[in-house]
């Protein structure tokens, strides 16, 4: 019973009054840099579209424009900052490696290979797990979009042809029909001089 409860007051939110949702994108945006997480309007407007913002489009003289619930931009900032700390400590993690290495290479020159060798795999095999989706996705998308930049290349030289064809084709046109659109009107002349 007491689960169903949150779900209802999360209702209840979305159907809340006006006064609820009393910041603009611009004041959003503000908020979120003052935060130390700057955000464009437009991210703030792709935030209240996929509902990670408490928002209500209201329409005004100009357009439609959202209208923000302040205590859903504090929600989104820490869970922003919660998100943001693991990469903090993944970095902290690599740093003390690295002071580590160098008393290693001017203590013993041997070892160093063999301590090193392990570490390695184990930064290697750790950070780029995270990583490693969020790169491959990112490769997948590149890919994704150099093959349709492809696409749209060979479109536009396609389209560019076909422009090219059509002018030909009208220009041809134009020569065979201009004698025919002129001499009407020499006849004419011809007929009213007698």
């Amino acid at each position: 019973m007491s689960d169903d409860l949150p779900r209802q007051d999360a209702t209840s939110r979305d159907r809340s009054p006006d006064e609820r949702y009393s910041l603009s994108i611009e004041e959003v945006a503000d908020i979120y840099e003052e935060a130390g997480f700057p955000r464009t309007p437009r991210a703030i407007q792709r935030y209240c579209a996929l509902n990670k913002l408490d928002c209500h489009k209201a329409e005004t003289p100009t357009g439609e424009r959202y209208l923000v619930a302040p205590y859903s931009v504090d929600r989104h900032i820490k869970y922003i900052k919660e998100v943001s700390r693991p990469s903090a400590t993944s970095r902290d993690n690599s740093r003390p490696d690295a002071t580590v290495r160098p008393l290693e290479n001017k203590a013993e020159e041997e070892p160093r290979p063999t301590t090193t060798s392990p570490d390695q795999s184990r930064q290697v095999a750790a950070t780029p797990e995270g990583e490693s989706k969020y790169v491959l996705s990112l490769e997948r998308e590149n890919e994704f979009l150099r093959g349709e930049i492809t696409v749209k290349n060979t479109q536009i030289a396609d389209l560019t042809e076909r422009a090219r064809e059509t002018n030909h084709l009208i220009a041809g046109l134009q020569k065979l029909l201009s004698p025919l659109l002129a001499a009407p009107t020499r006849q004419g002349g011809g007929e009213t001089q007698q």
